[in-house]
Order: structure tokens, then sequence, then C-alpha cells
């Protein structure tokens, strides 16, 4: 058993994490309250100290817990109240576990004189509770900081469906899951991330159904994370991700309860992060950037219908600007006669080639696209409208830029707006598509179409092909890729992710007896 080094004041602060390690609590009480105030804890005024003793045994207790991480309320009434009034002389021997098991009404309690432990727990919410004359403290679950409300997740418009959304508490977060799937195979892993912050983040997943080689990937790969602090899923997303490089995500993330236990069921696993309202989900494939909530809960004709617009929505956004580029510059013969007069008569006066206007108008919109993001909501929207209509207007009566570019921009503008999860993307991909196109016409959009679908099919999430759903036409692959299948037809999990590809209950039975 080590007592704390006097010399404590003169460690850096890796030291000190090794010490803090090493050492462990002692029998005098103030000689383990100093060393919280004096030396672990000290300069923290949130930190407070609650001094008292027994009435009827004479016995000398101290909590220790922080102001706003805490439940004063369960403190006073639950652990204050019942040490003070208990009557403690026959139990000078065992004290700690009488208290422990027959007076602290408390759900969890556990025992510990680690003080490494009780410093995570203390930082987190708990309370410590030391008796005078023993070298073990008892950790209390008081846990009580302010929560959001349970509310619509304010990035993903709800229609149809549950219209609540995850919070920053994880054990509210987790909650709301186990609710959605009240099955002894839903698994909640916990593990802490993040050398000074010590985040917890917690991993789920459908015992039975999730590919096993998956998660131990994930394990591995979250087990390597050596980061100074971490504060929510989009940092964990990025130092796990199988291409970091590429515009295109591999992990997918939401707000949604609902759409997080589907995903489960389907034999994927989330990951929930202390702090943060955002959940992710691997592995992540192309198509589910076309796949909204909203498909499950309508008639699966008209959400196929919806599905495949987002498909095509994607192909203008990224081709359009080029495909006109091009026509424009290399290919004018192929425009119709009358389409070209307009075209004409519409640049002149215009000082600039196409491709600059087509390119000045690209990034405006992408300015007024982010500034209505970032101001407030009730201006946000109003500074978009009228700053895409003054500006467009203006440009083109001040022939600074002709009219088909403001209709081609706002043309794609707006299928980038359809398919927003997947904006960094499609920038990218219609800048290479202009830039092209702009030097060799409708070849450099052949040959750009040509080397995203090429870096498409390389990339891999988690090991699983990222365009499964669109390169392996397995029958029951298909029912929920480019449309959505009645749900009667959906009785099959997607290939190569889940372990148990097998959904419904009648199939289930039916394959065991065979």
């Amino acid at each position: 058993m080590r007592r704390w080094p006097r010399d404590i004041d003169n460690k850096d602060s890796n030291s000190l994490k090794e010490d803090i390690g090493k050492y462990y609590l002692t029998k005098p009480l103030q000689e383990n309250i100093n060393l919280f105030k004096n030396n672990i804890l000290k300069l923290d005024d949130t930190v407070i100290y609650r001094e008292f003793k027994n009435k009827k045994g004479d016995l000398k207790f101290c909590l220790i817990f922080i102001d706003g991480m805490s439940d004063r309320e369960i403190i006073n009434e639950n652990i204050v109240l019942p040490l003070m009034k208990e009557d403690l002389n026959d139990q000078l021997n065992n004290i700690v576990d009488y208290v422990k098991e027959e007076v602290l009404i408390i759900d969890d309690v556990i025992k510990t004189d680690e003080i490494e432990k009780i410093l995570k727990s203390l930082l987190y919410g708990d309370t410590l509770l030391l008796v005078d004359g023993f070298n073990e403290g008892l950790l209390l679950n008081t846990k009580g900081w302010q929560t959001r409300a349970i509310a619509e997740p304010p990035s993903e418009t709800v229609v149809k469906g549950p219209r609540e959304g995850f919070n920053e508490s994880l054990n509210v977060n987790t909650s709301l899951i186990r609710r959605k799937i009240n099955s002894p195979s839903l698994k909640f892993q916990r593990k802490e991330i993040g050398v000074r912050t010590n985040t917890k983040i917690c991993i789920i997943y459908m015992e039975g159904i999730v590919n096993t080689k998956i998660l131990e990937e994930l394990t591995n790969r979250l087990d390597k994370i050596d980061i100074e602090g971490v504060f929510g899923t989009g940092q964990i997303q990025e130092l796990i991700s199988d291409s970091p490089l590429s515009p295109f995500k591999t992990i997918g993330n939401t707000e949604r309860p609902d759409v997080v236990a589907s995903k489960l069921l389907q034999g994927r696993i989330a990951i929930l992060c202390d702090g943060s309202p955002m959940a992710i989900t691997l592995p992540y494939l192309f198509i589910e950037h076309f796949q909204i909530n909203e498909d499950y809960y309508d008639n699966f004709i008209y959400a196929s219908i919806n599905r495949i617009l987002r498909v095509v929505a994607f192909i203008i956004t990224v081709a359009t600007p080029g495909v006109y580029v091009a026509f424009i510059a290399f290919h004018k013969e192929l425009i119709p006669t009358k389409l070209a007069l307009s075209i004409y008569a519409a640049k002149q006066g215009v000082p600039l080639p196409t491709v600059i206007e087509t390119l000045l108008m690209i990034i405006v919109f992408e300015i007024i696209r982010e500034a209505g993001l970032r101001l407030p909501k009730h201006i946000g929207a109003a500074v978009s409208i009228v700053g895409a209509l003054v500006l467009g207007d203006a440009a083109v009566n001040a022939k600074f830029v002709s009219a088909p570019i403001v209709i081609v921009t706002a043309i794609a503008g707006i299928c980038e707006l359809i398919l927003y999860e997947m904006n960094s993307g499609i920038i990218i991909s219609r800048f290479i598509f202009l830039i092209l196109a702009s030097l060799l016409g409708l070849y450099g959009v052949i040959f750009a179409s040509m080397g995203l679908i090429l870096h498409l099919m390389s990339i891999k999430s988690f090991g699983i092909p990222y365009m499964l759903n669109l390169i392996d036409l397995d029958k029951y692959n298909i029912r929920d890729a480019g449309i959505r299948a009645p749900w009667w037809l959906l009785k099959y999990r997607t290939k190569f992710i889940a372990r148990d590809k097998v959904r419904s209950k009648n199939y289930i039975n039916r394959r065991n007896r065979e």
C-alpha cells in the first residue's frame, strides 16, 4: 500500500497521471481529505467537501463530490441523513460494509481504495464517501447533471415516424434504443477514449446478427485511437474511417433512435458518444446516401419513386455544370438550333468565358448556402432566398453572367440540397467534372465519370465493398437498394454485413425444420 508522495507539486502532468494509478487511500480521514483538496483536485472550487459526524456513534465521515455533476437531493436524503441517524456503535469493525449494505439508499455502490478509479468516478458525477479509520471509500452513484429534453432532431426533418431524437446524455440515448429493441440480444459495450477527456462511448450491436469480424475490427481501431480529447462522434468517425481522404463518407451518422434501431437489426454496429447527440453506424454503403427514414414509413411505391429521384438528383448535381460547359465550349453542333440561338443571345455582352461563369456561380451558391446554415434560423432562410434572387437577377442584368448559367447553377444547387449528407463528395466531384469538361469536352465528362466509378468501387467500409448493393445483383440485396420492395419481400438482410441473413420468424422456423 503506497501513500501519496509529498513532492507531487513538482511533478508534470504525465508523472501525475502515473502516480494516480499507483497510490491508494489511507486510514486517517484528514489525510485523505488533504490528498484531494491540496493535491489531486487543488484549486478547483467546484469540488465540495462535506464533513459530518454520526450522532450515535461519533464517527467522522466526509463526502466529496463536484457541484453541478451530482444530485444534491440524493446526497442529502439518501446518504447524509441515514448516516447521521443510524446507530453505528455495534458495527465499528466492519463499518464500511455495513454502511454499503444496510444504511445507504443508493442503487449503485462500489467499495474501492484505488485513487485512479475514484478520480474517474468523481469527475463523472459520482460521490466519494470516506470513513475515518478506514482505507477504503465508497463510490456512490449520484449523477444528476442537467440534460437537454428529448425533441425532434433538427438535422433530420420528420414527416412520418417517431419525432424523438438523441440528446447529449449517453444514458438517455442508450435508453431510447433499448425502448425500440426489447431483446436480450441487444448488447452495449462501454469504453473510454481521449487521453485527457476520458470520454465515454458505447458500442451497440445485436448479438447473433452482427458480423463478429467487423466488431473485432472496430474494437481494434478504437483501441488504437490516441488523441487528447474527444467531444463528439465526428472525431471518432474520422479516426476509424477506412478512407479518410475520400470525400465520400464510409461511416453513417444520424440523430434518430429509430434509424439506429433499424440498422442494428440489419446487422450493423452503432456508436454513441457522451456529449454528442449524433450516433454513427457502420458499415456504411454508398446506396445508403439515397435511403432515408421516410422510405420505411411511406408506401413502397412512393418510397421507390423518391429513391430513384434522389439517384437522378445526384447525377444532375454532379454532371450538369460540366455537361453544359462541354456543349457550349466544344460541341455546339449537338445543341438544337433554337436552344443554341437562345443561349447565344443570352451570352451577348458577357465578358467571361462559360467555364469561369459556371465556377463563379457555383462558388457564390455555396457561399449563400453556408450563410443560410450559419445565420440564426429566423433570418437564415430569408437571407438565402433574397441573396439568390437579388444576386442572380443583378448579375444577369449587369451582363456579369448569362441567364442560362444561373439556371444550370440553380438546378445543380437544388439537387445538392436533396443529398445534403453527401455534400462534400458532390462538391468535389462537380468541380472535377467541370474542369475536365472545360479541357476535353464530353470526353472529359466521360473520363470524370469513369474516375468517380473506379474511386467508389475501390472504397471499403470495414471490409465491406462500398458499392455492394450496386455490384452484387443478389435478388435479396437489390430489394432494398435503388428501390424499396414491400415489407413482405424483405425477408433477408444484406449479404456479408450480417451473420444471420434471415429476418422473418417463419423463414427461421422453416430453415430449422429443413
